[in-house]
């Protein structure tokens, strides 16, 4: 946490959900993919708070305001033999930038990752955003220039799950 006592970042609770859909929203309309969000605030929930939870999330609120959020999960590296931390998504509304939430919120994953004797905190970033590039290597970021993200969508997803492999 920040020395800004206006600041609070903290572990989102059921009743944030619909909040952290709209900052989800937020982060689509930031980043041109608005016509990409097909999910709803139920499911958002469901997978937070569920009964099998398959991801974390923090808040940032400034002045009593949520102005950002991380959300992550975890995974596994089997050459550390440690679980890690994915952060699939950090954002902070363009009107709340350069105040330090940011920062602040990478520090509480940071933390939570130590807590959970984490090997490594991973994410991805656009290769447009200089900006973020430049901000996530002064927080001692660097960027793996010889890998590339592999993605199946859902429709590619149920022909890959469905092909017969025994000739």
């Amino acid at each position: 946490m920040t020395s800004n006592t206006n600041l609070i970042i903290r572990f989102a609770e059921p009743s944030d959900s619909q909040t952290l859909f709209k900052l989800i929203q937020g982060l689509a309309e930031y980043e041109k993919l608005s016509h990409t969000v097909t999910g709803n605030v139920e499911l958002l929930h469901e997978h937070l708070f569920g009964s099998r939870k398959y991801i974390e999330a923090i808040i940032a609120e400034f002045e009593g305001k949520a102005v950002g959020f991380a959300l992550y999960f975890y995974n596994y590296s089997t050459y550390l033999t440690k679980p890690g931390i994915f952060l699939e998504d950090i954002f902070v509304l363009p009107a709340n930038r350069y105040q330090g939430i940011g920062k602040a919120l990478l520090i509480k994953i940071a933390q939570t990752a130590l807590e959970n004797d984490c090997g490594r905190l991973e994410w991805n970033v656009l290769d447009w955003n200089i900006s973020a590039q430049e901000f996530y290597r002064s927080m001692g970021a660097y960027i793996v220039e010889d890998r590339r993200l592999c993605r199946v969508n859902e429709e590619n997803l149920i022909k890959l799950a469905t092909v017969n492999c025994i000739k």
